[in-house]
Parts: C-alpha cells; sequence; structure tokens
C-alpha cells in the first residue's frame, strides 16, 4: 500500500470528512481492520484565508509547495490537496514535489464523463466559481459549466467563509443553497458540483433532483485507488 499525504486544515472540517473516507474506502477493499496508510499536515487556516482574500496566490503557493515537500520527505507516494479552491496553485504544487498531486478537479470531469453529463452548475468560493482554473479542467473533458449569479455568488461565498468553515450547517443556509440549485436546474444544469469540500456536509445527494458530485468523496476515491493499485 502507498501512503496518502493529505494537506488539511483548508478547513480542518472537511479535512475529517477526508481522513473518515480515506480509511473507509480503505477498509472496504481490504477488509478486516485494514485502514490507510495517511499523513496528515494540517495548515491554520486563519493564514491561508486572509491570503486569499488578499489576493496573495504566489505566497499560498509557496507555503502549499513546503507543506507538500515535507510530505514527501516524510514518506508520502502523492500529495492531495484538501480543498477545490487551493488547486488555483495546484501546478506550483506538482512543480515543487516529485510525487503526484491529484488534481481534484481532473478526477471530478472523469467522474461528470462517466455519469456522460456534458453541462453542470459549479458550486463553491467565488474563487473556485469565478476563476478559471477549475472550469479549464472541466472544458478539457468537453463539459460547459455554468455558475451561480452575482448574487448568489455572495450568499455561497459569504457561507463558506463564515459559516461553514467554523463548523456551522443551519437549515437556512441549507434552504437557501438548494433554492440557488434549483434555479441552475431550471437554467439546464445536468449535475452539481459541489465544490467546496465543506458543501457536502451540507448537501446530500438526497437533497436534489439531478446528480451531485461530491469533491471530497471523489478525490478520495482517486486517491485510495492510487494507493492500492498504484
Amino acid at each position: 500500500m502507498k501512503t496518502i499525504g493529505l494537506i488539511g486544515g483548508l478547513t480542518w472540517l472537511s479535512t475529517l470528512d477526508y481522513y473518515r473516507l480515506l480509511n473507509e474506502m480503505v477498509n472496504q477493499r481490504l477488509g478486516g481492520v485494514e485502514a490507510g496508510q495517511i499523513i496528515v499536515y494540517s495548515v491554520n487556516f486563519g493564514e491561508i484565508k486572509v491570503l486569499t482574500e488578499a489576493g496573495q496566490w504566489d505566497e499560498i503557493a509557496r507555503q502549499i509547495s513546503g507543506v507538500a515537500k515535507k510530505l514527501e520527505q516524510a514518506g508520502a507516494d502523492c500529495i492531495l490537496i484538501g480543498a477545490n479552491t487551493m488547486h488555483k496553485i495546484a501546478d506550483e504544487v506538482q512543480a515543487a514535489v516529485t510525487i503526484p498531486v491529484i488534481h481534484i478537479a481532473e478526477e471530478v470531469a472523469a467522474s461528470i464523463q462517466e455519469k456522460g453529463l456534458s453541462r453542470v452548475a459549479l458550486l463553491g468560493t467565488k474563487y473556485t466559481m469565478q476563476l478559471d482554473f477549475y472550469k479549464n479542467k472541466l472544458a478539457a473533458k468537453g463539459i460547459s459549466t455554468i455558475i451561480p449569479n452575482e448574487a448568489e455568488i455572495e450568499i455561497i461565498n459569504t457561507a463558506i467563509y463564515t459559516e461553514m468553515g467554523k463548523g456551522i450547517f443551519t437549515p437556512v443556509t441549507k434552504a437557501k443553497f438548494l433554492g440557488i440549485i434549483q434555479r441552475l436546474i431550471s437554467e439546464g444544469a445536468e449535475g452539481i458540483i459541489l465544490g467546496c469540500t465543506e458543501i457536502p456536509i451540507l448537501i446530500k445527494q438526497e437533497d436534489c433532483t439531478v446528480p451531485v458530485f461530491d469533491t471530497t468523496r471523489i478525490h478520495s476515491q482517486a486517491a485510495v485507488r492510487f494507493a492500492l493499485n498504484g
């Protein structure tokens, strides 16, 4: 079994889900009391949030690349960046290490392809929704992306940074997200990408009438495939 290096703390809430899913999936494959070989480096999201809001992506890349190097030195065979937004600097992180960085958007695109969908809605932080780094990975697989309108983007982004990042998941916020999702479906979305690793804690498949793509789960599945199959 290969060792998974997880850059966590982005936020710690989704890191808990990553750790649980990785171990559950390994155990489902191997049985008994088998579990994953995982090295977790949890960063201080407070510092990363300040840099993100200031647009200091070079500094974020420097810090996250440094963490990736430490994980590689500690024996990790692959790197997971445990957040969708931080894949803005995934190329820089990959350039800093010799082991593969498993890209969340590439794995999500593959999952969408498997479902035979070509038009999906993307929910996440405003950076994930509005910048091109995520949508470009989807477009490379022939998948078109629609995003919420400006007011909806603000609702989603605010909820992620002021509620979900602190472990607050309310029925009111869930209702707002479901209203946005329903409108996007009416605009032609064949599926919904839960493109922030906290959103799957709030929104589940049973809440939606079209396929949802739980990015935390998809990312974890890819890491387990790598760890067990090489």
